[in-house]
């Protein structure tokens, strides 16, 4: 990132006091509390350290819940995409949407009820029948081994059993009789609970067992010295033990007459560029579509003004530094396009150390892809590709955790995972956090009880309020970065732009 001075300043506009609004999870008339302010515009690295210290944003708008006051806790978490490995749960959404893709097979019923994996009998009869195989092949070897010790033993005792046969012949005609005199070696089946059936093979122990199977696979890894006419198999892309990666499920190949083609497109957010302003149209009647059948929100509320200012609209300066991703730092649209039709938006913002996730909408006709779980995975992926080029970029944000309220849960599948202690600021795993989570909606995650917290700013904020003493200009900065507070005159009536204008023209000088 450049340095500080080289940036311009972020503009916000704090709104003093507390908000107390209906909450949207438990539904309580008067009891969500957050702080707020209007972030004219923000450098990522501004961002990135206010969102480490439990703020989010909402279009232009930047919140934070007061977390000991709200009615129902928000915890920031953050998943460690690089050590993500994908759930059973997880493999069923990315199998169903290879199927759709591949044969246009749409699932019936739950996903959650599709098996992933072979039942416990179809498990068994697979090793059954390979224990079958190798039983045959060593039965094989052991009867051609039997066989050439026939032909050693065969001259010596051809002229024994001569004289056995003529002994027994002189015997039966002095009895006059047509029948044996002694009993003649006939394997019969014994009488249930009478010994073993010399019929059949004799039993192994399973240690002999083992033991030619492992000659067996020695055989099949060196062809050359295996039977004449045995094929080794071919070498699985993966070790056998090994599951496939995140990578492997996603992009598995397709075959060339596959009924769908799915396409990710990564598009920034902003009206100057050409193709976010040619796909706005339909990118809005998707959102129309989305929040009216999902949210059941009533036409009124879904007009374009609302989609701009909440999705198309960001307070985040572009970035595009040498040692950042190619795409650069900022926030962008990640379209999903099914047959040259958008099916699901992705609102994402790209930070220096993060993949923040901000919205999804898609259509509800093909709410049977669990869309919503499928684009988190493809934005993990997405945060390990940026990865390779930017190496601090290794996080995946999913906004908050809210554990009071159960449909929020969710985000917690999505392990390894961390929460952002709301009194420290540090990450714990949350595996440590769920059990004090259970006893009470507002935690200490932190242990250390001389831990205290701390808020410092990176980045030069000119923070504009009626008031200096707000809790933005009350946080520690770093000597090297200038922050000035400049008082808005409220009387002064100006349209949004001539306001922008006003202030930017304010700050700088300020700044200066």
């Amino acid at each position: 990132m450049a340095s500080c001075a080289a940036l311009s300043p972020s503009l916000v506009e704090y709104f003093e006091g507390e908000d107390f609004y209906r909450c949207g999870y438990c539904k309580n008339e008067s009891g969500s509390r957050s702080h707020g302010m209007w972030a004219h515009s923000m450098t990522v690295q501004d961002y990135q350290d206010l969102i480490d210290r439990g703020w989010r944003r909402s279009g232009r708008y930047v919140y934070k819940p007061v977390m000991n006051q709200t009615c129902c806790p928000q915890y920031t978490i953050r998943c460690r995409s690089l050590q993500f490995q994908p759930s059973k749960s997880h493999k069923k959404v990315l199998k169903k949407m290879l199927k759709f893709l591949a044969k246009g097979e749409i699932s019936k019923g739950n996903c959650e009820d599709e098996p992933m994996e072979p039942s416990m009998e179809d498990a068994v009869a697979g090793d059954m029948a390979l224990i079958n195989k190798l039983d045959l092949q060593c039965d094989l070897n052991l009867q051609e081994s039997l066989e050439r010790e026939v032909k050693k033993k065969g001259k010596s005792t051809k002229k024994e059993e001569s004289n056995e046969f003529i002994q027994s012949q002189d015997k039966n005609e002095e009895l006059g009789s047509g029948e044996p005199s002694h009993a003649v070696d006939v394997h019969t089946a014994p009488k249930p609970g009478k010994g073993a059936d010399l019929s059949k093979p004799p039993c192994r122990k399973a240690k002999e067992i083992r033991k030619e199977r492992k000659r067996l696979k020695l055989m099949q890894q060196s062809p050359a010295g295996g039977p004449e006419g045995f094929q080794a198999p071919r070498e699985p892309k993966t070790k056998p033990n090994q599951p496939k990666s995140l990578e492997e499920l996603i992009f598995e190949s397709l075959p060339e007459d596959a009924s769908h083609k799915l396409e990710v497109r990564l598009v920034p957010v902003s009206f100057e560029d050409p193709e976010f302003k040619s796909s706005l149209s339909q990118s809005f009647s998707l959102y129309v579509k989305y929040q009216m059948a999902i949210h059941q929100d009533p036409p009124e509320e879904c007009g374009k003004t609302e989609f701009t200012g909440f999705l198309c609209t960001s307070p985040l300066e572009p970035e595009n530094p040498p040692n950042g991703p190619d795409c650069g730092y900022g926030s962008f649209h990640q379209q999903y396009w099914l047959d040259g039709k958008i099916i699901a938006v992705g609102v994402i913002d790209i930070l220096p150390y993060c993949v923040s996730s901000v919205y999804l909408y898609y259509d509800p006709d093909y709410s049977f892809l669990s869309l919503g779980v499928y684009s988190a995975l493809r934005e993990i992926a997405f945060t390990r590709q940026l990865h390779e080029k930017a190496s601090q970029l290794s996080y995946y944000y999913m906004g908050f955790y809210i554990h009071s309220c159960p449909k929020m849960r969710y985000k917690g599948h999505y392990r390894p995972s961390d929460l952002l202690c709301p009194e420290t600021y540090v990450w714990v795993p949350i595996e440590q956090c769920l059990p004090s989570l259970e006893n009470s909606k507002y935690c200490r995650f932190n242990q250390d009880p001389e831990a205290v917290g701390f808020d410092s700013w990176v980045g030069s904020v000119v923070h504009l309020s009626d008031n200096p003493h707000s809790p933005v200009t009350s946080h520690s900065r770093p000597s090297t970065c200038s922050v000035v507070t400049i008082a808005v005159p409220a009387t002064v009536q100006l349209s949004h732009g001539e306001r922008l204008s006003w202030l930017r023209h304010n700050a700088v000088a300020a700044h200066k």
